[in-house]
């Protein structure tokens, strides 16, 4: 722990009249957990952590081994934007968790994306990223209940008619306190729908962002009586919310962008072409990580922008992978967009699984078949020999069993762990009785 940074922050908490620190970390499902400790206890965390009942969290460990302690990450440190009443100002301190014997914890999701990070590094890499959060704004019910009632009736980019345009510049404001840069935000395609995106960043800090922006925008919402929702699908027959991960390796050794190649038709590298092989060859085996409910698949289905095939392009958006175009001279910022993810995923998991599938194909020299730029909602796919992404989370698992690329990304820890979690989702949702089915055949039969 540099003692610079710990003498800064500790400035800062007395500067700022911190009363109460938030340690937040999350577990291998994505939510995010929190422990509050007094300001007094904030040194006492820095020296020794803070110790808590592991067997308690979502996959983390199982009564027999359940001691672990929070250790602050002090790059973190925030002043929360909201909770600043007397006597309750409140900053927040992510952190990574450890072991009793001092050791990172195997099924910390944090840990799994430094590890993969790490690996880029020792190949000469960072990884970079830049999410797109989709989500909806809904009103509650007459008696406070969540319901899928959009707050509005616009469309794409709608000026007139969209009628959160104040709310997502209090969003914005707010993920600005927390450090968090801004790209661009905007009413999406369907009804009551918005888009925020995060400018570039590490994966790890873009991780971390995406999890305090989900937090944020919710609570934002909530300010203004509405409840935002990153549900993949909350209502049948319009565009669902995606995460669109736009992506780069950059070289440590010069700082240029290793996906840029000017002499290329799409201006892509060697490296660029073989890291989207590797995204494609392991997309059936990380899409369980990606879109990990069994709503996620109602999302990917034909006609809603969301990819079902195997393919890449640049004006295709019917594609797994999009080549964005680039402006003359912005080199730098050259980058593929993977657009199956949706925001229900845990980001920590998510990054590292795309991370070590693109450097799986760096490292086994995919070649990358010829892009597909046809609308491929209104073509046979068939013809053009692309396979398709699993089409339900049960066929999404069975799909990570066969993956050991994957499984070795995620850790022994998080993959038994996770597949267990999700396997009991499946089985529930098999032998759940929808009111589709008794619409349809009730009467029938």
């Amino acid at each position: 722990m540099s003692e610079i940074l710990r003498a800064d922050v500790l400035q800062q908490v007395a500067e700022q009249q911190i009363a109460f620190i938030n340690l937040q970390f999350t577990d291998i499902l994505g939510m995010v957990k929190n422990v509050t400790i007094p300001v007094e206890e904030l040194e006492e965390a820095l020296d020794h952590g803070v110790w808590f009942d592991g067997s308690a969290i979502e996959g983390f460990a199982r009564v027999v081994e359940s001691d672990m302690y929070l250790v602050p990450d002090l790059s973190t440190y925030v002043r929360m934007p909201w909770d600043q009443g007397e006597n309750v100002a409140t900053a927040r301190l992510i952190c990574d968790v450890y072991t009793p014997d001092g050791k990172p914890f195997a099924g910390d999701p944090r840990h799994v994306l430094a590890t993969m990070a790490r690996k880029a590094a020792d190949l000469g890499y960072a990884y970079t990223v830049g999410p797109e959060l989709e989500f909806f704004l809904f009103k509650f019910t007459a008696d406070g209940a969540i319901a899928p009632i959009p707050h509005d009736h616009a469309g794409y980019f709608d000026v007139s008619t969209d009628q959160a345009t104040h709310i997502r510049r209090q969003m914005v404001k707010a993920l600005q306190k927390f450090g968090i840069a801004v790209e661009a935000s905007h009413h999406e395609v369907a009804v009551g729908q918005h888009e925020i995106d995060l400018c570039y960043s590490d994966a790890l800090r873009a991780a971390d962002h995406t999890v305090t922006c989900r937090t944020t925008l919710k609570a934002v919402a909530q300010l203004n009586g509405l409840y935002a929702t990153f549900m993949p699908k909350p209502i049948a027959g319009i565009n669902g919310n995606g995460m669109h991960i736009h992506q780069s390796l950059i070289d440590l050794e010069t700082g240029q962008n290793a996906f840029h190649d000017p002499n290329d038709t799409y201006g892509l590298s060697q490296l660029a072409r073989q890291f989207i092989a590797g995204l494609l060859a392991h997309a059936p085996g990380m899409i369980a990580i990606l879109a990990p409910l069994v709503n996620s698949y109602k999302r990917l289905v034909p006609g809603y922008e969301a990819p079902i095939f195997l393919s890449w392009g640049r004006t295709n958006r019917s594609a797994l992978v999009r080549v964005p175009r680039i402006s003359v001279g912005r080199e730098q910022s050259t980058r593929i967009e993977l657009r199956c993810p949706d925001p229900a995923c845990n980001p920590y998991l998510a990054f590292a699984v795309m991370l070590a599938a693109g450097l799986d194909g760096i490292k086994r020299q995919l070649s990358l078949r010829e892009a597909a730029e046809e609308d491929l909602f209104h073509v046979d796919p068939r013809t053009q020999g692309l396979e398709r992404l699993p089409r339900s989370l049960g066929e999404a698992i069975e799909a990570l069993q066969r993956d050991e690329v994957i499984q070795e990304a995620l850790g022994a820890h998080v993959y038994e762990r996770f597949i267990d979690a999700k396997e009991q989702e499946w089985n529930q949702y098999r032998g759940y009785v929808s009111q589709w089915e008794l619409d349809r055949y009730l009467a029938v039969f």
